[in-house]
């Protein structure tokens, strides 16, 4: 066990030395706030106020975590063993910067509640985070916090322990469009062939009859494929149906539609699946929506259902999980970016949403993801090798700290067709490693 004190154990200390001792590093914590109690105990401590006391594992605050008000905080940069942090501490403090405040402000995403800026689709873009400003993306500082505090403390506490959490894989699959050219509907299919032959697009047209005539098997039906690269893992996977309306970005098969309904079915049988909310349930008017297409979803496979990830990666700090919650929903899988791949928390750790508006810590659970098919192909426009030997430096990084590491592919991504030709080997070459390692 670990005492942790502080002159006021308000409930964002409370929250992340929870997140940092009992999630992380798998050990108990116990609070005081009397500095006589403190002083007296003989266990492990630390004190996490402004005033040292004497031998004591000693970080002074950082102003941020006492902070009532959404504004932003001013935070300088600090040079620790070669790396650039952030949440100054002070010269008598055991480490320079504030594990507690800084992590605070990353998993609490405290920056995109501040920050107004957003991309053409409404996300933040990862170019504003501090992460990406002191090239930090690329790894899970969080975790390699808690666990620099975990050795220090051991060091000056020897008969401190803590748990070396082991490395867990969980490989997604997105269904935003089911099939290429099946089960669109008479309007669909004809104004899609209306529009191939306008841009003179012979190929597509033809590809379009011979998958309708039943000559050629349709490009995005990859089911059986992916079945056959997940055999003997299927605990480890996880499907996520889009299930809304018709619209500009969510151009999914009907929920009506008895093929993809079937497909739906035949997936909850081997897999955990979860609802994908549309991109017009993020928007000022969807706010019903997230409810009803999780209520079609579990109509379709006759169980309840209490995971998502938002479509685009609509991710509105707290509106969208607000939303979320209400629907009841208890684990999301969307905190990651479209254009980079790494940790948007900083952390490879799943943890509870804390709500910064509300100053209240939820029941929803958040597992971060750290790879994205598009962000290698087309944000960074990777070949086929360098995606993989991408994966693998991100994976490797999540293995090191012990974290949960999460891809996100798509059904049509893997077809092995046109732009995405190569990728097919990376999802396979990227599950063998990921199942292996945690196989181990």
């Amino acid at each position: 066990m670990i005492l942790f004190y502080s002159d006021e154990v308000n409930p964002r200390i409370e929250y992340i030395a929870k997140l940092i001792f009992a999630n992380i590093l798998q050990t108990e914590i116990a609070f005081t706030q009397n500095s006589a109690e403190f002083r007296k105990s003989e266990i492990p401590k630390i004190n996490y106020s402004c005033e040292k006391f004497g031998n004591e594992f000693y970080i002074k605050p950082h102003k941020l975590i006492f902070q009532n008000a959404l504004i932003k905080p001013t935070i300088n940069s600090v040079w620790y063993e070669g790396e650039k942090y952030f949440c100054e501490t002070s010269k008598d403090s055991d480490l320079p910067f504030d594990p507690f405040a800084a992590s605070f402000y990353l998993v609490t995403r405290h920056e995109e509640y501040v920050d107004k800026n957003r991309d053409k689709l409404g996300r933040y873009p990862y170019q504003n985070s501090i992460l990406s400003k002191y090239n930090l993306m690329q790894k899970p500082v969080v975790n390699i916090w808690a666990k620099l505090l975990g050795k220090l403390l051991k060091e000056k506490y020897p008969e401190f322990s803590y748990s070396e959490s082991k490395f867990k894989f969980i490989s997604t699959i997105d269904v935003d469009n089911a099939y290429a050219y099946q089960n669109k509907g008479f309007l669909r299919t004809t104004a899609a062939r209306a529009k191939s032959l306008i841009k003179g697009n012979r190929q597509d047209t033809l590809k379009r009859k011979r998958v309708l005539d039943g000559e050629e098997s349709d490009p995005y039906d990859t089911y059986d494929y992916l079945d056959s690269v997940f055999a003997g893992n299927e605990d480890k996977v996880k499907f996520f149906f889009l299930l809304g309306d018709y619209g500009r970005y969510d151009k999914n098969i009907a929920h009506t539609n008895k093929e993809y309904r079937e497909l739906i079915k035949k997936t909850a049988e081997k897999y955990d699946v979860g609802i994908h909310p549309s991109y017009g349930s993020s928007r000022k008017k969807g706010k019903k929506k997230v409810k009803l297409e999780k209520q079609r979803l579990e109509e379709i496979i006759g169980k309840s259902i209490s995971k998502s990830r938002q479509h685009y990666l609509q991710l509105k700090f707290p509106k969208t999980y607000t939303r979320l919650i209400k629907a009841g929903i208890e684990e999301d899988y969307t905190l990651g970016y479209s254009a980079q791949p790494g940790f948007r928390g900083g952390i490879c750790t799943p943890y509870c949403f804390y709500d910064l508006k509300h100053e209240s810590v939820t029941n929803l659970k958040i597992i971060p993801f750290n790879i994205m098919d598009g962000t290698l192909r087309y944000y960074l426009q990777l070949s086929p090798e360098q995606a993989f030997e991408e994966i693998k430096r991100i994976m490797r990084e999540v293995k090191n700290v012990g974290g949960t590491f999460v891809s996100v592919w798509h059904n049509e991504t893997v077809n092995d067709l046109g732009t995405w030709k190569g990728f097919r080997e990376v999802f396979e070459q990227m599950n063998k490693l990921g199942f292996e390692w945690a196989n181990e």
